[in-house]
C-alpha cells in the first residue's frame, strides 16, 4: 500500500501540535473569554480542495458586536480587534486551531492559504488550479506577505489593492507550489514561517 507522506506528516504534526500546545490553548481561551464577550473560536467558510467549502477555525480576535464591513484586516490597530486579539494576531496564535482542520483532513500543514468564496469567484480557470490540492496553514505567500495587514493599511483602497496586487502574487506563488512540492519543501516553508513569527 502506497503511503501518503504528506498526509502522514499532517496527521503526526497536527496531533503532536495539539497535544503539546493544549495548555496554551486553554490559556488563550481564558484570556479571550475574560477580555470580551463571545465565543472563544471563530469559524469562517473558506474554499478548499476541489472548490468545496469548509469551516476554517481560528481563535476569535474581534469583538462580536462590530459590523464587518470588510473581510480584510486593515493594519495592526484595526478597531474591530480586541486587546487580546491584537497579540494573538501579531504572533499568529489565532491560527493555531487550524491544527484541528489539518487533523480532520480539511487542510494540510502547508498548502495554498484558503480564501473566502468572494475572492475565489474572481479566479480564472488557470488560477483555480490552486484548488487542486488541500489548502494549508502556511505557504510561500504567507512568508512573503507576513505583514499583509500593514500593506493594506497604506493603500488608499485596501480591498482593491488586495484584489489587484496581492491576490495575483499569492496565486502565482501557490501555482508554483502545486506544480512542484515535496516533504522537504514543506519543512522549509514551516521553518521560514516560524522564523518570521519569532523575529516579528
Amino acid at each position: 500500500m502506497k503511503v501518503d507522506l504528506k498526509r502522514l506528516l499532517d496527521i503526526v504534526g497536527a496531533a503532536t501540535g495539539i497535544f503539546l500546545l493544549l495548555p496554551l490553548f486553554v490559556i488563550i481561551a481564558v484570556l479571550i473569554a475574560a477580555d470580551s464577550k463571545g465565543s472563544v473560536f471563530f469559524k469562517q467558510k473558506r474554499v478548499g480542495l476541489n472548490m468545496i467549502d469548509f469551516h476554517l477555525l481560528k481563535f476569535r480576535t474581534m469583538y462580536t458586536n462590530v459590523t464587518c464591513s470588510s473581510l480584510l484586516t486593515i493594519g495592526n490597530r484595526d478597531n474591530r480587534i480586541t486587546r487580546v486579539g491584537y497579540w494573538l494576531r501579531k504572533y499568529k496564535l489565532d491560527e493555531l486551531p487550524q491544527l484541528i482542520n489539518v487533523f480532520r483532513g480539511d487542510m494540510s500543514l502547508v498548502g495554498p492559504r484558503p480564501e473566502v468564496r468572494k475572492y475565489v469567484n474572481l479566479y480564472d480557470d488557470q488560477q483555480r488550479y490552486v484548488l487542486s490540492i488541500k489548502p494549508g496553514i502556511t505557504d510561500w505567500a504567507s512568508v512573503q506577505f507576513f505583514n499583509e495587514s500593514e500593506l493594506l493599511e497604506k493603500a488608499d483602497d485596501p480591498e482593491n489593492y488586495y484584489i489587484q496586487n496581492i491576490i495575483p502574487i499569492k496565486i502565482s506563488q501557490n501555482l508554483k507550489y502545486v506544480m512542484k512540492h515535496d516533504i522537504f519543501t514543506d519543512l522549509k516553508i514551516i521553518w521560514l514561517t516560524l522564523s518570521k513569527i519569532i523575529i516579528n
